[in-house]
């Protein structure tokens, strides 16, 4: 049963570089409420137990690395039909492959560094909300 939540982070690369701002933009021009909205950092463990689904790809590594090694910025965001209207203005994972006007496409610099996290199933938005929001911090 599709929900109206899902989950994004907007990475270290896009923080470090100064896009919160103009990124958080792009969510709410696409239409999403933002329900729970923090600036945290991940620590290797958390980076680790976050992406526990990849533990034996062969990024693994350089993913808990990356996602550990700056400030994030967790939301969860609300509208109808969420985590695919998401999945649609994030683009894809590669930017060069990105639709022009999806958020990867002008904040990503790479399939590495992509800029921002978005949940790819109604359970994983769930699961990801849990993982970074108290629930007394879910409006």
């Amino acid at each position: 049963m599709a929900t109206n939540r899902t989950f994004t982070m907007i990475k270290p690369d896009a923080v470090e570089k100064g896009h919160i701002g103009n990124i958080l933009a792009m969510i709410t021009n696409g239409g999403f409420k933002i329900v729970s909205l923090k600036l945290t950092q991940l620590t290797v463990d958390d980076a680790k137990a976050f992406y526990a689904v990849h533990a034996t790809r062969p990024f693994y590594g350089e993913l808990v690395e990356f996602m550990s090694r700056g400030p994030i910025v967790a939301a969860i965001l609300e509208k109808e039909n969420a985590v695919e209207d998401f999945r649609v203005l994030i683009g894809a994972t590669n930017p060069a492959e990105a639709a022009e006007g999806t958020i990867r496409k002008a904040y990503a610099t790479s399939i590495g560094e992509n800029a921002v996290h978005g949940s790819d199933s109604d359970e994983n938005a769930a699961i990801e909300s849990a993982f970074h929001f108290a629930g007394r911090e879910q409006f």
